[in-house]
């Protein structure tokens, strides 16, 4: 039986690992935009019925332009690389969002949400740009889609230890560890890979649609001031890599990132 589970695994993984455009890494995806897209925009629209818009018609047209841009940029890199009907599949909308929290984000198939509450921290549409640049990364690089198979895999990973387990005294403590070694050895780290990659796609993205790549540390910079870094758990812990780690990738990566956006920003093809 473990026999078999194993090789079950390494079938899924060997059949559905993809590779990520311009970064190149491996990624597990088992999870097709038929599946996940109508309820993608199915969420976002239920999300705007519920929540109330900006009234801020500058701050609202601010978004939108810097959305179509960076928007404009992804959907030319895709018809230019082979990418056309995924190209085709998104469906790009922009909001901002009356709500104080420091948030934006952005739902397989290309639907953002930006929350005034970061607008302080973007200071600038160069920060705006590069906060815009990273969630639509998300979205190019499938990190949902990716995320969903994933925790897909961990579940049936939790019914072979259970099932491999049944008949041993220590069968409660081999759970726990699975459980508390499949999150932090797996799912953080994981989370930590994708903001690290949305962070350098999206500082592409941005230089594409002719936005200041030298901003995108800064709004780091500028986060990190305003958590005066107190509460914030140890990074291994985090979803998410510190403030002091993505100011030093962003600002490593710059020049990387210009050669690879004049390298990318050509013509779409129809």
């Amino acid at each position: 039986m473990k026999k078999i589970i194993a090789l079950s695994f390494l079938a899924v993984f060997l059949v559905q690992c993809s590779t990520v455009p311009i970064t190149g890494r491996k990624r597990l995806n088992f999870v097709s935009d038929s599946q996940i897209l109508p309820a993608s925009f199915a969420q976002y629209k239920g999300f705007l019925a519920e929540n109330k818009l900006s009234t801020n018609t500058t701050k609202t047209n601010q978004i939108k332009r810097v959305g179509k841009n960076i928007s404009a940029a992804v959907d030319r890199f895709m018809r230019a690389n082979g990418m056309k009907a995924e190209a085709d599949s998104y469906k790009w909308e922009f909001n901002l969002v009356e709500d104080e929290t420091l948030n934006a984000w952005c739902l397989p198939g290309g639907k953002v949400v930006f929350y005034t509450g970061i607008l302080p921290i973007c200071a600038n549409e160069d920060g705006i740009a590069s906060v815009m640049g990273h969630e639509v990364a998300h979205a190019f690089a499938k990190h949902g889609q990716e995320r969903m198979s994933t925790g897909q895999l961990q579940q049936l990973g939790g019914m072979a230890v259970a099932l491999g387990t049944q008949n041993n005294k220590n069968a409660n403590m081999w759970n726990m560890a699975y459980g508390l070694g499949t999150q932090v050895g797996v799912m953080l780290p994981f989370s930590r890979s994708h903001e690290t990659e949305a962070d350098k796609l999206g500082l592409v993205f941005m230089i594409m649609a002719g936005y200041n790549g030298e901003e995108a540390a800064e709004v780091w910079v500028r986060m990190s001031q305003r958590a005066g870094g107190a509460g914030a758990p140890p990074e291994f812990m985090s979803t998410h890599p510190s403030n002091q780690t993505r100011i030093q990738t962003l600002r490593n990566f710059l020049p990387e990132a210009k050669k690879l956006a004049a390298k990318y920003n050509v013509p779409a093809s129809k």
